[in-house]
């Protein structure tokens, strides 16, 4: 074999070995991007669960504390903008978890002024209704985290050394986290 034959061959070679990295780093790129979809969309089923849920908790809870406007009033605006901003498809991440916190600390709020009425508290509905809110809360949670990780991987391949370059080439952009604020990280203080 003459050398020029050997050159074309390890050229070739490389040039197949470089195709075959650049198919299989924009193939996970690709598979990253659609498990952040995914999981803003388990996300969005939750959120949108709670949302729902948000007005018979409301009701159950104004046939005993009428006199607590502002907190239905607060609650309800923030479940507008919740609704809002999920119907809205220009909305950011940021934007719908700015409007998911709103309305977390609308409802510590209220549980905090249901705290105040003990006969709700023995209300079998109210029970029913808290304990669903509960469960979401706690779905919400799981989703968030999961949503979190794959963004993290997502944003990671698309920052490091060689995947970078792909990402680059066609354009990937990084995810946003889906972050709490401080304000609806509150616990209820329970006393006895």
């Amino acid at each position: 074999m003459s050398t020029g034959l050997i050159v074309s061959i390890v050229v070739v070679v490389i040039i197949v070995v470089l195709i075959g990295w650049g198919v299989s780093a924009y193939n996970s790129l690709v598979t990253l991007k659609n498990r952040v979809k995914n999981g803003w969309a388990q996300i969005d089923v939750q959120l949108k669960q709670r949302a729902d849920l948000i007005p018979n908790l409301v009701n159950t809870v104004k046939g005993y504390a009428s006199h607590e406007s502002e907190v239905f009033t607060q609650v309800t605006a923030a479940r507008a903008g919740v609704v809002a901003a999920a119907s809205n498809p220009s909305t950011t991440t940021a934007q719908r978890a700015a409007a998911e916190n709103q309305l977390s600390r609308a409802l510590f709020n209220l549980q905090a002024t249901a705290e105040a009425y003990p006969q709700l508290q023995a209300n079998q509905n109210f029970m029913d209704l808290q304990n669903q809110l509960k469960e979401l809360e706690n779905k919400i949670a799981y989703a968030r985290q999961i949503y979190n990780d794959v963004v993290l991987k997502l944003n990671t391949a698309i920052e490091t050394v060689p995947t970078n370059i792909i990402a680059g080439l066609f354009h990937f952009e990084q995810a946003q986290y889906f972050e709490a604020d401080d304000a609806s990280r509150q616990v209820p203080q329970v006393q006895f």
